[in-house]
Parts: structure tokens; sequence; C-alpha cells
């Protein structure tokens, strides 16, 4: 087994079981790309068994923490296994259900969701490419699921020195499937889709957002960076008149509009813009229009910390214009899924909006990705999304 030694005084993060070991804290020692190697402390005493990613700059991901464990593949097997107990356990309300969410479930640069019948997985790490056959031969044994389909195509893969891989892994057939969640319907493919197929994250916020529309009498929903509309679907169904959906994707808008219909709403309920956001709420805005209810829900626009700074100045505009946009009691949805944008920095961020747009909200929740996605005390970096849910003051 190769091993590698790590300088004096970097031990301390994996001592908290913290799965990382970046490049800068190794002494000597390596391997190949995914093999399994044991981390040392500088004084020799064992610390982890990890994959080994020699073009990353996070060298090792951890495995185990237990020195008595093998790496193989009943390894592998117990860790889906407790995954997919955790998920049962769960009060999730829809068959589209996220079933690894990587380091969280001890399976670092693993994703996995299920919609319906079918898997979607992303295998992101040196360590989950060298174990791609077992680990996909344990998920349909142990999900019950008939096929596989893989969407390694992220732009992490590079990083490790992978090149993108898409396409059935196990099974094949339609991509294209529809999934149930909290009574409605969406369709998803998984061959196309954002992510796996779909933002499984923001379903809870999705169900919260219905339930808001319905109690504050929301009419008037403006929905930004729709994509394929599940915050459209959730505000009809909590009773708004009229839903606007801004995209810059056509076929995105298509699938609105098709979710729509297929949930059984009235299509003059839902109107599409394909528009860049920042340029919709401009004009929006010297037309005098005013929504009830205003959901931004951006790409990423920080990946990391060191473009923290830019994405909040983009961040702060857009949230200004909802803020001038919302009617005197309105509700605002805003999200932040950038890893370089922690939860503190993004109520700034919001805060400095209201400032500038001369109001004040009060924050009605703040929010998460879904329960299927959780964050771990010694992974904190796993809180990716973050959001408020705010009522503008009168």
């Amino acid at each position: 087994m190769k091993s590698i030694r790590l300088r004096e005084g970097k031990e301390r993060s994996l001592q908290r079981r913290h799965p990382w070991v970046f490049q800068g804290s190794i002494q000597k020692g390596g391997g190949d790309a995914g093999e399994t190697v044991r981390v040392e402390a500088h004084d020799g005493a064992f610390l982890a068994w990890g994959a080994f990613s020699p073009s990353s700059q996070i060298r090792v991901r951890a495995w185990s923490f237990d020195e008595g464990e093998r790496i193989d593949a009943a390894f592998f097997e117990r860790r889906l296994a407790a995954a997919l107990a955790l998920r049962q356990r769960l009060p999730i309300d829809s068959d589209g259900v996220r079933l690894v969410h990587g380091e969280a479930d001890g399976l670092p640069g693993l994703i996995v969701d299920r919609y319906a019948d079918t898997l979607s997985a992303q295998f992101l790490s040196a360590g989950t490419e060298r174990w791609k056959a077992v680990i996909a031969d344990a998920l349909l044994k142990l999900s019950g699921s008939a096929r596989l389909y893989e969407r390694s195509d992220a732009n992490v893969r590079t990083l490790e020195g992978l090149p993108a891989a898409s396409g059935w892994l196990r099974g094949d057939g339609p991509t294209e499937l529809t999934m149930h969640e909290h009574g409605w319907r969406l369709t998803v493919d998984v061959a196309h889709g954002h992510k796996t197929g779909y933002y499984l994250d923001q379903r809870d916020n999705r169900r919260r957002f219905a339930e808001w529309v319905r109690h504050f009498g929301c009419r008037q929903v403006l929905n930004c960076y729709s994509y394929t509309g599940g915050f459209a679907i959730a505000a009809l169904q909590g009773g708004a008149a009229q839903v606007t959906s801004v995209d810059s994707s056509a076929p995105a808008l298509q699938r609105v509009q098709a979710h729509v219909a297929l949930n059984g709403f009235e299509p003059s309920r839902s109107e599409v813009a394909d528009a860049d956001v920042n340029t919709f709420l401009r004009d929006a805005l010297k037309a005098g229009r005013r929504f009830d209810a205003i959901v931004l829900d951006p790409p990423k626009f920080a990946p990391t910390a060191h473009h923290a700074e830019r994405a909040a100045r983009a961040y702060k505009d857009i949230n200004r214009l909802a803020l001038k946009l919302l009617e005197p009691g309105g509700l605002l949805l805003t999200f932040s899924c950038s890893g370089g944008i922690g939860a503190d920095l993004f109520h700034k961020i919001v805060a400095g909006a209201g400032i500038d747009a001369e109001v004040d909200a009060a924050i009605l929740a703040r929010l998460e990705g879904a329960c299927d996605h959780p964050t771990t005390l010694v992974f904190p970096e796993g809180e990716y999304l973050k959001g408020l849910a705010l009522l503008k003051q009168a």
C-alpha cells in the first residue's frame, strides 16, 4: 500500500475528520490516479485511507479514518447502503431524491440522484472514477433501480485530470422522464438537464414558496432564472393569478409552458420571457411593473472565494432591483449557490441591496438545500446553497 506523509502540523484537519488533503500539506509520497493510499502524520501515525489525485489541488480525499477498514467493494456497498437508509428516514414528498451527496455521505466526489425509476450519477473525483463499475453495480443492487445514467460532465472533472463522460452506465432507454413533487409533476432529461437533470436541492423551498404564496395571497409572481419552472409551478399551485418566468434559455422556457399544461393550469396564467434577468428587471422597473412575490435563483456567480467580490456586486444589483419591484408587503426568495459566498456574506449583500433600494424587509426564514443534501458538522463546505425569504416592509 502506497503512503502519503504530511508536513508537521498539517494533520489537524484529518484528525477533525475533514476529508480533504491539499497539495501543500504533503511532505512526500504519491500514487496513481484514484489509488487508495495510507495518509500518515509527519511522525508516521495513521490518519486516514484516501484516494490519491495527482492532478488536483485536493491531492487526497479521505475514504475512512479507521485504520482497520479495507477500501474494497464491500466498503462501497456499506457506504451506499447507509446513504440510502438515511434517505428512507427523511420526510421527502417526491420520487426525485438525492441518494448520495459526496463528502456528507463519506463518498467524496460522488453525486447520485434518483428520478422516478432512473438513477443519474456524477463521478467527480479520481477515486470515484477508479471505483465506478463497483459503485454502479452496488447502486442498482441497493436501490432497486434498473437504469443508471452517468453525468460526469461538470467542469470539476478537468481539475481531477479526467475527461467529461456521459451516457448510460447500466441499462438504457429514454432519457426524459416524469417525477412527482409535492402533488405536482415535473419532467426531467437526465442527459441534457442541468446538473444530474434537475435542481433537487430546491425541492423543500419550492414547497414553502407554494405555501407562502397562498398564505400571503400573492397574485403577481416573478420567477427569475426560472430554468424549467419549478418555482413557477409552485406559485401556480399556491394560487398565483399570473407567473412570469425569465430565463435566457428558450428550450427551458418551452419546458416551463409544458409543465404548466402537464399540471393542468390555465396557460394564460403563465408568461415567459427569453431575456437577461438584469435587463428584464431594469425594464420592468422603468415600465412601472410591480409584483407580489419574486424568486431570484441565479447560477453560480462565485465558484470560489477568489470571485466573491465580483459576485457580490452582481448579487447586490439583482436584489436591489427586485426589492424595488416588490409591492409593499411583498415576498422575495433570494438565493446564492456560490461556494465562495457564505451565508453571513450573502446576508450582508442583500442588506446592502435593501439600503440602496431604500427599503427594509423582515426575514421570514433562512433557506438552505433540501434535507437529502445534508451538511455535516465536519464538512461545512457542503453548505453551498443559502437563501433568504424576505417580506418587504410597507
